[in-house]
């Protein structure tokens, strides 16, 4: 396996949407983590640019994130209505809501294009991929790992004969990456210890890790390797957008909302999100494409309350730092953390202090 031969156990999270650029993926990857590539939203050429980029700026493992987007019945009547709802936000930055479109994220290019130009890692998010599409990548040398959000998730992925499981706890900022979108989703140790039990593949945890200390943790839990998203927000090399950046940076909550794309995920709070959580239909990408044009116009404009703040839990622990002496602290506080719980567990007991016998004073 791949993680076995990179001297730090720490995964670069897809980032789609904005922060994912080739010189981030590539920092990563060259500081001894894996750095990946999203390809999510972007057109197939855009990606193969992007991907010829970053093999370009590094010659370590580098890993691409694919969308698979499920199906959904028809939801045009609820869509309809929350564009109506919507539209007053949409011009209060001068702008119109877009076409609220079905796409497939041009899926089956993508999957061309990595196999005619194989990276180390494929995974895959929001949908498990064919398993005739595991063989095509196989056939390179490609890794399959699958994101999953529960342990029925991690059963029907292993069984498509994928390489891995990214394990997206509760805590991860962004959108949810496993089929279900909807239930009561799970904390990111409790379902590790629950696919750990249900499957033999190796797992790498996400979800509100932001210092070494928690990479120790999920590595203790089972875990193969960390993968950190929000983390990396604030790093010179993402592509985060400057009202993104600056809301890392406060104490405000997450929440967990389909206001801005239809589909579950976490950010910080702002009016938006919180208008509109209560009312979003589960229609993603229609949802998406119909907020785009006021999220674009409202980042042109530096206004953060109609832009999803994708975050986790742990926002709050964010630091700005080149990439490469991120993963490098990382791994140090990662190890420091481990001896300190090896330490803990091979001392020695200290004997109890003798209870007092009888009463108090007469």
């Amino acid at each position: 396996m791949i993680l076995d031969e990179l001297p730090s156990p720490v995964v670069l999270a897809p980032l789609a949407g904005g922060p994912s650029t080739p010189e981030l993926a590539a920092a990563v990857s060259n500081a001894g983590g894996l750095g990946f590539l999203a390809a999510g939203y972007l057109s197939v050429e855009t990606f193969a640019e992007r991907l010829a980029a970053t093999t370009q700026l590094t010659d370590r493992p580098v890993g691409a994130n694919v969308f698979v987007v499920p199906d959904h019945p028809d939801r045009s009547r609820a869509i309809a209505r929350y564009a109506e709802e919507i539209t007053a936000d949409a011009a209060s930055v001068n702008a119109e809501l877009g076409d609220p479109r079905p796409d497939d994220d041009d899926l089956a290019a993508k999957v061309d294009l990595l196999c005619e130009r194989p990276v180390p890692v494929v995974s895959f998010t929001f949908g498990l991929p064919a398993p005739q599409t595991v063989e095509r990548l196989h056939a390179p040398g490609s890794e399959v790992w699958a994101t999953v959000t529960s342990p029925a998730d991690a059963i029907t992925a292993q069984r498509l004969g994928v390489d891995a499981l990214v394990v997206q706890g509760a805590e991860a900022g962004g959108h949810r990456g496993g089929l279900a979108d909807d239930g009561d989703p799970i904390g990111l140790l409790p379902l590790l210890q629950l696919v750990r039990h249900a499957t033999g593949l190796p797992l790498i945890a996400t979800g509100g890790i932001a210092i070494g200390a928690g990479i120790a943790a999920v590595l203790a839990a089972g875990a193969h390797a960390a993968a950190l998203g929000t983390a990396f927000l604030d790093c010179p090399e993402a592509g985060t957008s400057g009202p993104h950046r600056t809301a890392l940076h406060t104490t405000t909550a997450t929440a967990l909302t389909r206001a801005f794309t239809g589909r579950t995920a976490r950010g910080i709070e702002n009016s938006f999100l919180t208008a509109h959580t209560a009312n979003a239909p589960d229609a993603y990408p229609e949802v998406h494409h119909l907020t785009a044009p006021m999220r674009a116009a409202a980042r042109a404009r530096g206004n953060r309350d109609l832009i999803n703040l994708w975050a986790g839990q742990a926002h709050t622990l964010i630091r700005s730092m080149p990439a490469g002496e991120l993963v490098q602290r990382l791994t140090a506080e990662a190890q420091e953390a481990i001896r300190a719980a090896a330490a803990r567990l091979t001392a020695q007991p200290t004997e109890p202090a003798p209870r007092a016998v009888g009463g108090g004073p007469a």
